[in-house]
């Protein structure tokens, strides 16, 4: 198995199919299933919004992380979208600005360990978010 996974997103099956690697991906890395899915909900999010808000897609790319006796998954999230404007509004339950639920970044920002985000207008968004095998 490799320490890396990287995938372009561009449209709705490459989302669908990011996911089922990234649960595959916990799973060889000794994830319980629970743990796996979480992962890969958050791995679907953050598709979803390079699909609907980065023209024309990104990239998620996952690797594996080893620190003291610890194992886990970096996801970083990766497009040269056009940015997010307000990063404190976007990370509100609720907000959307494509008609979707708006639960996506702060659903990410729940699920995972660590999260970070980066986005500056008119260059693009990176996400960070670390989960570690329980």
């Amino acid at each position: 198995m490799s320490d890396r996974l990287m995938m372009t997103i561009l449209d709705e099956i490459d989302v669908a199919d990011v996911r089922r690697q990234a649960r595959d991906f916990a799973l060889a890395l000794g994830f319980r299933s629970a743990a796996s899915y979480r992962l890969a909900t958050a791995v679907s999010e953050l598709a979803h919004n390079l699909h609907f808000h980065a023209y024309p897609g990104g990239s998620i790319r996952l690797s594996r992380l080893a620190e003291d006796d610890r194992i886990g998954i970096e996801i970083v999230a990766l497009d040269a979208g056009p940015g997010i404007p307000d990063l404190g509004l976007a990370m509100r339950d609720g907000y959307s600005t494509n008609r979707g639920l708006g639960a996506g970044l702060p659903g990410v920002l729940r699920l995972a360990d660590d999260f970070a985000i980066e986005s500056e207008t008119g260059t693009g968004t990176r996400v960070t978010a670390t989960f570690w095998r329980p």
